[in-house]
């Protein structure tokens, strides 16, 4: 049923309210066989909806390995050994892939799914903020590591460092209002 939202609200509010099925499809202007495949759950969670996966499992384990082979590869390194061996995507991919496991990508599901029917209003209290270090020094201290959780202090993933390097702070917010005015504080 490719009804808008406010329009299965009213389908829901009126088989509350009693109406058949019928009295609600002529008065909301649509087919009898839409108002109950939206009302039986039918119309909900198509399988196979949005962009294929653009990668497999096995496909994902290579660049795990090609990961574990040198941990301080920049990500355009990783994205050109990954399509070396086959698997053609793009650095973005490469970037989700490294970054994220599956119990954060849960997390960021269930989040999501808690939010989904939130009102504009609920949305309009919300204050998302993110904060960036930028060193000024030895070219922002060096190349990135990548590595699992729990491989903190295994010494493959470990590189030297100057104590205090020269940096900025920089803090910025985003909400329904706007973007907030960004804050610097320099080290």
């Amino acid at each position: 049923m490719g009804k808008r939202l406010t329009q299965k609200a009213i389908i829901d509010t009126l088989k509350r309210e009693g109406k058949t099925q019928k009295e609600i499809s002529e008065r909301i202007g649509c087919s009898q066989s839409a108002v109950s495949r939206h009302l039986s759950g039918k119309s909900v969670g198509r399988k196979k909806c949005g962009k294929k996966c653009c990668t497999t499992r096995r496909g994902d384990r290579t660049l795990r390995k090609i990961v574990e082979k040198d941990r301080f590869q920049t990500l355009g390194d990783l994205q050109k050994q990954w399509t070396e061996s086959g698997v053609e995507t793009s650095r973005a991919t490469v970037h989700r892939r490294v970054l994220l496991n599956q119990k954060q990508r849960q997390k960021r599901l269930t989040w999501a799914t808690e939010k989904q029917h939130w009102t504009v209003a609920q949305w309009s209290k919300v204050l998302f903020l993110d904060e960036s270090k930028f060193c000024m020094s030895f070219g922002n201290q060096g190349a990135r590591v990548w590595r699992k959780t729990g491989e903190k202090e295994m010494p493959k993933c470990l590189k030297s460092s100057v104590k205090y390097p020269q940096s900025v702070m920089v803090w910025g917010a985003m909400s329904a209002a706007g973007v907030g005015q960004e804050s610097w504080q320099a080290n």
